[in-house]
């Protein structure tokens, strides 16, 4: 039995192709991992009401994930309605910077506003019926 003493006697290729290999693989390997790690998100095409959004929608922010988009929902659960957007603050995960990242991306719709707005609609509604 002979005994290999060089790099591709040993391996079976050059040092070079098998370094350049083990770069094409790695970039592969980053592209993919990239492409599931932070999966592009697209924010709403309309400002979210935080009072009626729920965590799934919330998700859509920029910069908010699964456990703070659910403790908004928690906190709104919990506190009452907001008031106001700047309410967020008192979220453990919403900072300023974060705050003013969503700002474009949400609104507070008082829960009478709400009302009022369907008791109109239903009111169009049933004039434009009968």
């Amino acid at each position: 039995m002979r005994k290999a003493t060089s790099f591709s006697g040993i391996y079976g290729r050059s040092r070079s192709a098998l370094l350049r290999g083990a770069i094409c693989f790695a970039l592969v390997l980053t592209n993919v991992s990239f492409a599931y790690a932070s999966p592009k998100k697209h924010p709403p095409a309309e400002p979210l009401d935080l009072n009626s959004a729920s965590a799934l929608e919330l998700q859509q922010l920029p910069g908010i994930g699964p456990s703070v988009a659910k403790a908004i929902v928690d906190f709104r659960e919990k506190s009452g309605p907001f008031r106001r957007v700047e309410e967020l603050l008192a979220i453990r995960g919403i900072t300023r910077e974060r705050l003013e990242k969503i700002r474009p991306y949400v609104k507070v719709v008082p829960p009478d506003w709400k009302k009022q707005s369907e008791l109109l609609n239903d009111r169009d509604g049933a004039s434009a019926i009968a």
